[in-house]
């Protein structure tokens, strides 16, 4: 029963430290595949994020790009393959007696070779579709179960504040974005629809480009950032009116949060395996204390104290390293029971299953070589006369 309590420590310090890697790998990998699901070679530039009269509006806080903006980009840059200008807005769109509030983004016609977004079945508006605001529109998953749950969806015709259109496409499901939020919860149209039939506005609220490579990506937002102050007569000393973010630096942000975090409960978990060395510790003094006599008969038949500290340390290693074993099985368990009991992603590196061994040994030889020290050191004639 000592020895368990023991190595309760180390379990539960073992276990602490598997589990939060888990957990924080699960976290990483599934904000690198949210990431990703924004397409390859983003560049996503936003309308406003400017200081004006002492007052910074904020992203999407003003519309100051335009559809001329969005087609320069295209034609002056060289680096940046596709461009499409986006109008977003939040309503209700119905079908026959079912409805639903939902987001309507406005895109051009190559929207989704950007986003890397393919069709369960349709196809995307064309070019001439765009040109014509005509009212055809691409659903998400979401909208399509909400609309049409006998799962009809091509051909199909529903009402965007009272203005028909008919749903030419489906996406496959992407899930939830970095933000949280449903990507599969939204309609597409034509970016001029959604500014001539649907939102009134002359103005985009955002523009989506691909650079031509990863290598690009730089330059491009460079190139882009230089451009649109020149569009916009903006002065050396003034602010942006746009915000220009690339994919790497929205993965990055992402990444910074979740290291942080791991990083913190990473320190946790270390305070715990402290605590179990230190348990290991003090049971390997009162081991010592209490084998006294045993310590002096050993010295007395002829062996050294080499001899007793190597018996006490490799004591204190297997307390610490089945402990540790104990601990990794805990830590995958208790990983694997708060996926399936939350859903909340996880993934246990092996390498990291190998260093959770090697950090219980070095545990049980640090903690534990004092008390064989210790032990090496009595006087078999004093050892002999304790009782």
């Amino acid at each position: 029963m000592r020895t368990i309590l023991t190595m309760l420590g180390m379990i539960i310090g073992v276990g602490a430290v598997i589990a939060t890697v888990s957990l924080g790998n699960g976290a990483k990998s599934q904000v690198e595949a949210q990431i990703a699901s924004l397409g390859q070679n983003v560049i996503l530039i936003f309308s406003g994020s400017f200081t004006r009269g002492g007052v910074r509006s904020g992203l999407n806080g003003a519309g100051t790009l335009s559809v001329d903006d969005a087609f320069a980009i295209e034609r002056e840059i060289p680096d940046v393959s596709i461009v499409s200008p986006e109008v977003r807005g939040g309503t209700q769109v119905a079908a026959g007696n079912q409805n639903w509030g939902t987001s309507i983004q406005g895109e051009g016609e190559n929207y989704l070779e950007i986003r890397q977004w393919p069709l369960s079945e349709g196809s995307m508006f064309t070019a001439q579709d765009v040109r014509g605001a005509n009212k055809v529109a691409v659903i998400g998953k979401t909208v399509a179960d909400q609309l049409y749950p006998d799962g009809e969806v091509i051909g199909q015709v529903m009402r965007i504040k009272n203005v028909p259109f008919i749903v030419v496409g489906e996406l496959i499901p992407k899930g939830l974005s970095v933000q949280g939020s449903d990507q599969d919860d939204l309609v597409i149209v034509p970016y001029t629809s959604a500014m001539k039939r649907l939102f009134g506005s002359t103005t985009l609220r955002g523009i989506t480009a691909q650079a031509a490579s990863a290598n690009l990506l730089s330059s491009s937002q460079k190139q882009i950032t230089d451009l649109l102050r020149q569009r916009h007569r903006i002065r050396q000393d003034q602010d942006d009116d746009f915000t220009v973010r690339t994919q790497e630096e929205i993965a990055q942000a992402a990444n910074n949060a979740s290291s942080t975090m791991r990083g913190l409960l990473a320190g946790v978990a270390c305070v715990s395996l402290i605590v179990g060395g230190i348990g290991i510790m003090n049971i390997m003094l009162v081991s010592v204390t209490e084998r006294t006599r045993e310590i002096g008969i050993r010295m007395a038949v002829g062996a050294h104290g080499r001899d007793i500290l190597m018996q006490f340390l490799t004591e204190a290693v297997a307390l610490s390293i089945v402990g540790g074993a104990l601990g990794i099985l805990a830590g995958i368990g208790g990983s694997a029971f708060m996926a399936a009991q939350y859903g909340w992603p996880v993934l246990t590196p092996g390498d990291w299953i190998f260093y959770a061994f090697i950090v219980s040994a070095i545990v049980g030889i640090f903690f534990g070589f004092y008390p064989a020290w210790k032990a090496s050191q009595l006087d078999p004639i004093d050892a002999l006369r304790y009782e």
